[in-house]
Protein backbone atom coordinates (compact mmCIF):
# COMPACT_ATOMS: atom_id res chain seq x y z
CA UNK A 1 0.00 0.00 0.00
CA UNK A 2 1.39 3.40 -0.92
CA UNK A 3 2.11 5.74 1.96
CA UNK A 4 0.63 9.22 1.77
CA UNK A 5 1.45 12.33 3.74
CA UNK A 6 -1.22 13.85 5.90
CA UNK A 7 -2.55 17.04 4.35
CA UNK A 8 -3.65 18.50 7.68
CA UNK A 9 -0.13 19.61 8.63
CA UNK A 10 1.61 21.55 5.84
CA UNK A 11 5.32 20.97 5.38
CA UNK A 12 7.41 24.01 6.28
CA UNK A 13 10.12 23.82 3.61
CA UNK A 14 11.76 27.03 4.77
CA UNK A 15 12.59 25.30 8.04
CA UNK A 16 14.63 22.62 6.28
CA UNK A 17 14.46 18.84 6.13
CA UNK A 18 15.60 15.81 8.02
CA UNK A 19 18.32 13.63 6.54
CA UNK A 20 17.64 9.96 7.15
CA UNK A 21 20.62 7.73 6.37
CA UNK A 22 18.77 4.66 5.18
CA UNK A 23 19.12 1.36 3.36
CA UNK A 24 17.88 -0.77 6.27
CA UNK A 25 14.55 -2.29 7.24
CA UNK A 26 14.25 0.07 10.19
CA UNK A 27 14.77 3.12 8.00
CA UNK A 28 11.75 2.03 5.96
CA UNK A 29 9.66 1.91 9.15
CA UNK A 30 10.93 5.35 10.14
CA UNK A 31 9.94 6.85 6.79
CA UNK A 32 6.41 5.51 7.15
CA UNK A 33 6.08 7.25 10.51
CA UNK A 34 7.62 10.44 9.13
CA UNK A 35 5.29 10.41 6.12
CA UNK A 36 2.22 10.02 8.33
CA UNK A 37 3.13 13.32 10.02
CA UNK A 38 4.18 15.14 6.83
CA UNK A 39 7.72 15.78 8.03
CA UNK A 40 9.99 16.83 5.19
CA UNK A 41 12.77 14.25 4.80
CA UNK A 42 15.46 13.21 2.36
CA UNK A 43 16.46 9.54 2.58
CA UNK A 44 19.89 8.57 1.31
CA UNK A 45 20.59 5.06 0.00
CA UNK A 46 23.58 3.74 -1.91
CA UNK A 47 21.89 1.68 -4.65
CA UNK A 48 18.94 1.98 -7.02
CA UNK A 49 17.59 -1.35 -5.75
CA UNK A 50 17.34 0.12 -2.24
CA UNK A 51 15.15 2.94 -3.58
CA UNK A 52 12.33 0.47 -4.21
CA UNK A 53 12.11 -0.35 -0.48
CA UNK A 54 10.48 3.01 0.27
CA UNK A 55 6.83 3.88 -0.28
CA UNK A 56 6.37 7.10 -2.26
CA UNK A 57 5.17 10.13 -0.30
CA UNK A 58 5.11 13.82 -1.21
CA UNK A 59 7.19 14.83 1.82
CA UNK A 60 9.92 12.23 1.13
CA UNK A 61 12.80 12.42 -1.32
CA UNK A 62 14.97 9.39 -2.02
CA UNK A 63 18.57 10.27 -2.89
CA UNK A 64 20.75 7.52 -4.40
CA UNK A 65 24.52 7.64 -4.21
CA UNK A 66 27.55 7.53 -1.93
CA UNK A 67 28.75 10.57 0.00
CA UNK A 68 32.35 11.11 1.03
CA UNK A 69 33.29 13.10 4.11
CA UNK A 70 34.19 16.04 1.87
CA UNK A 71 30.83 15.92 0.05
CA UNK A 72 28.55 15.81 3.08
CA UNK A 73 28.71 19.54 4.04
CA UNK A 74 27.70 20.59 0.53
CA UNK A 75 24.92 17.97 0.53
CA UNK A 76 23.61 19.32 3.83
CA UNK A 77 23.66 22.88 2.53
CA UNK A 78 21.99 22.06 -0.79
CA UNK A 79 19.27 19.97 0.83
CA UNK A 80 18.76 22.43 3.73
CA UNK A 81 19.23 19.70 6.33
CA UNK A 82 18.30 20.64 9.88
CA UNK A 83 18.87 17.28 11.64
CA UNK A 84 20.29 13.82 10.93
CA UNK A 85 18.83 10.41 11.78
CA UNK A 86 21.36 7.65 11.15
CA UNK A 87 19.62 4.33 10.51
CA UNK A 88 22.42 2.84 8.43
CA UNK A 89 23.61 -0.75 8.79
CA UNK A 90 25.47 -1.53 12.05
CA UNK A 91 28.60 -2.38 10.04
CA UNK A 92 28.54 0.76 7.86
CA UNK A 93 31.04 2.38 10.22
CA UNK A 94 32.51 4.93 7.82
CA UNK A 95 29.06 6.27 6.92
CA UNK A 96 28.21 6.87 10.58
CA UNK A 97 31.60 8.33 11.48
CA UNK A 98 31.44 10.80 8.60
CA UNK A 99 27.91 11.90 9.49
CA UNK A 100 28.88 12.37 13.14
CA UNK A 101 31.94 14.43 12.22
CA UNK A 102 29.99 16.79 9.96
CA UNK A 103 27.06 17.07 12.39
CA UNK A 104 29.46 18.17 15.12
CA UNK A 105 31.25 20.55 12.77
CA UNK A 106 28.02 22.22 11.62
CA UNK A 107 26.26 21.84 15.00
CA UNK A 108 23.38 19.85 13.53
CA UNK A 109 21.41 17.51 15.83
CA UNK A 110 22.30 13.84 15.21
CA UNK A 111 20.54 10.69 16.42
CA UNK A 112 21.67 7.15 15.79
CA UNK A 113 19.10 4.36 15.58
CA UNK A 114 20.97 1.22 16.66
CA UNK A 115 19.09 -2.03 16.20
CA UNK A 116 19.01 -4.16 19.38
CA UNK A 117 21.76 -6.74 19.91
CA UNK A 118 20.44 -10.26 20.42
CA UNK A 119 21.25 -11.80 23.82
CA UNK A 120 23.80 -14.61 23.91
CA UNK A 121 22.53 -18.17 23.59
CA UNK A 122 24.64 -20.88 25.30
CA UNK A 123 22.93 -23.58 23.21
CA UNK A 124 24.61 -22.37 20.02
CA UNK A 125 27.93 -23.95 19.11
CA UNK A 126 30.62 -21.63 17.84
CA UNK A 127 32.32 -18.45 18.95
CA UNK A 128 32.14 -14.67 18.49
CA UNK A 129 35.06 -12.71 17.06
CA UNK A 130 35.83 -8.99 17.03
CA UNK A 131 36.80 -9.07 13.35
CA UNK A 132 37.10 -11.26 10.27
CA UNK A 133 40.86 -10.97 10.53
CA UNK A 134 40.77 -12.42 14.05
CA UNK A 135 38.67 -15.36 12.84
CA UNK A 136 40.98 -16.08 9.91
CA UNK A 137 44.01 -16.45 12.18
CA UNK A 138 42.38 -19.63 13.54
CA UNK A 139 41.72 -23.01 11.88
CA UNK A 140 37.95 -22.92 12.32
CA UNK A 141 37.37 -23.14 8.56
CA UNK A 142 39.96 -25.81 7.83
CA UNK A 143 38.55 -28.65 5.65
CA UNK A 144 34.93 -27.63 6.36
CA UNK A 145 31.95 -26.77 4.17
CA UNK A 146 31.39 -23.15 5.18
CA UNK A 147 28.47 -20.82 4.45
CA UNK A 148 29.27 -17.11 4.52
CA UNK A 149 26.30 -14.81 5.16
CA UNK A 150 28.33 -11.66 5.71
CA UNK A 151 27.56 -9.54 2.65
CA UNK A 152 29.85 -9.14 -0.34
CA UNK A 153 32.46 -6.72 1.02
CA UNK A 154 34.34 -9.16 3.35
CA UNK A 155 34.43 -12.00 0.79
CA UNK A 156 37.85 -10.97 -0.51
CA UNK A 157 39.28 -11.73 2.94
CA UNK A 158 38.37 -15.39 2.44
CA UNK A 159 39.94 -15.73 -1.00
CA UNK A 160 43.03 -17.51 0.29
CA UNK A 161 40.83 -20.14 1.98
CA UNK A 162 39.36 -21.65 -1.19
CA UNK A 163 42.14 -24.27 -1.19
CA UNK A 164 41.67 -25.13 2.47
CA UNK A 165 37.86 -25.20 2.80
CA UNK A 166 34.74 -25.47 0.66
CA UNK A 167 33.27 -21.99 0.77
CA UNK A 168 29.73 -20.96 -0.16
CA UNK A 169 28.36 -17.41 0.00
CA UNK A 170 24.87 -15.95 0.11
CA UNK A 171 24.73 -12.40 -1.23
CA UNK A 172 22.16 -9.83 -2.31
CA UNK A 173 20.90 -10.05 -5.90
CA UNK A 174 22.88 -7.10 -7.21
CA UNK A 175 25.51 -6.69 -9.91
CA UNK A 176 28.07 -5.19 -7.55
CA UNK A 177 27.68 -8.07 -5.06
CA UNK A 178 27.97 -10.71 -7.77
CA UNK A 179 31.05 -9.08 -9.28
CA UNK A 180 32.73 -8.81 -5.87
CA UNK A 181 32.00 -12.46 -5.08
CA UNK A 182 33.36 -13.60 -8.44
CA UNK A 183 36.54 -11.56 -7.95
CA UNK A 184 36.93 -13.18 -4.52
CA UNK A 185 37.06 -16.61 -6.20
CA UNK A 186 33.49 -17.82 -5.73
CA UNK A 187 32.20 -19.83 -8.71
CA UNK A 188 28.48 -19.80 -9.66
CA UNK A 189 27.86 -23.19 -8.00
CA UNK A 190 29.07 -21.72 -4.69
CA UNK A 191 26.81 -18.65 -4.75
CA UNK A 192 23.16 -17.94 -4.09
CA UNK A 193 21.58 -14.51 -4.47
CA UNK A 194 18.65 -13.78 -2.15
CA UNK A 195 17.17 -10.68 -0.56
CA UNK A 196 16.11 -11.06 3.11
CA UNK A 197 14.00 -11.87 4.97
CA UNK A 198 14.74 -15.60 4.66
CA UNK A 199 12.41 -18.04 6.38
CA UNK A 200 13.52 -20.79 8.75
CA UNK A 201 12.31 -23.38 6.22
CA UNK A 202 14.39 -21.92 3.40
CA UNK A 203 17.43 -21.52 5.64
CA UNK A 204 17.16 -25.17 6.66
CA UNK A 205 16.82 -26.29 3.04
CA UNK A 206 19.87 -24.29 1.93
CA UNK A 207 22.09 -25.61 4.70
CA UNK A 208 20.96 -29.17 3.91
CA UNK A 209 21.44 -28.70 0.16
CA UNK A 210 25.04 -27.58 0.55
CA UNK A 211 25.77 -29.94 3.49
CA UNK A 212 27.02 -26.99 5.52
CA UNK A 213 29.24 -27.69 8.54
CA UNK A 214 29.95 -24.13 9.68
CA UNK A 215 28.15 -20.79 9.22
CA UNK A 216 29.70 -17.33 9.53
CA UNK A 217 27.49 -14.29 10.05
CA UNK A 218 27.54 -10.76 11.36
CA UNK A 219 25.89 -9.89 14.68
CA UNK A 220 23.43 -7.74 12.75
CA UNK A 221 20.37 -8.50 14.88
CA UNK A 222 16.89 -9.66 13.95
CA UNK A 223 16.51 -7.45 10.83
CA UNK A 224 19.65 -9.11 9.47
CA UNK A 225 18.24 -12.60 10.01
CA UNK A 226 20.59 -13.41 12.88
CA UNK A 227 17.75 -14.86 14.96
CA UNK A 228 16.77 -17.25 12.14
CA UNK A 229 20.37 -18.41 11.68
CA UNK A 230 20.66 -19.00 15.43
CA UNK A 231 17.50 -21.10 15.42
CA UNK A 232 18.60 -23.22 12.46
CA UNK A 233 22.11 -23.65 13.85
CA UNK A 234 20.63 -24.90 17.12
CA UNK A 235 18.26 -27.31 15.34
CA UNK A 236 21.01 -28.77 13.15
CA UNK A 237 23.80 -28.62 15.72
CA UNK A 238 25.96 -26.59 13.31
CA UNK A 239 28.48 -24.10 14.76
CA UNK A 240 27.59 -20.46 14.11
CA UNK A 241 30.38 -17.91 14.20
CA UNK A 242 29.36 -14.27 14.62
CA UNK A 243 31.51 -11.22 13.93
CA UNK A 244 30.76 -8.63 16.61
CA UNK A 245 29.60 -5.16 15.66
CA UNK A 246 32.25 -2.47 15.36
CA UNK A 247 32.39 -0.03 18.24
CA UNK A 248 31.35 3.51 17.33
CA UNK A 249 31.01 6.39 19.81
CA UNK A 250 27.62 7.82 18.89
CA UNK A 251 26.85 11.23 20.46
CA UNK A 252 23.23 10.18 20.86
CA UNK A 253 21.59 6.84 20.15
CA UNK A 254 18.45 4.79 20.75
CA UNK A 255 16.95 1.41 19.91
CA UNK A 256 13.41 2.75 20.33
CA UNK A 257 11.64 3.81 17.15
CA UNK A 258 9.25 6.03 19.14
CA UNK A 259 12.25 8.02 20.38
CA UNK A 260 13.36 8.45 16.76
CA UNK A 261 9.94 9.80 15.80
CA UNK A 262 9.98 12.26 18.72
CA UNK A 263 13.39 13.47 17.54
CA UNK A 264 12.05 13.89 13.99
CA UNK A 265 9.14 15.97 15.25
Amino acid sequence: MTAACSQSVPADKSYGKLWLIGGTQESVEITRAIASENIGCIVSVTTESARSLYHPASCLTIWVGRLTLAQIPEFIQQQQIRAIVDASHPYAVEVSQNAIAVAQQLQIPYLRYERPILPSNPEIKGEDFDSFEALLTTNYLQSKRVLLTVGYRPLQLFQAWHDRATLFARILPSTIALEAATQAGFTPDRLICLRPPISVELELALWHQWQIQLVITKASGKPGGEDTKRLVATQLGIPLIAIRRPTVKYPQQTSDLSVVLDFCR
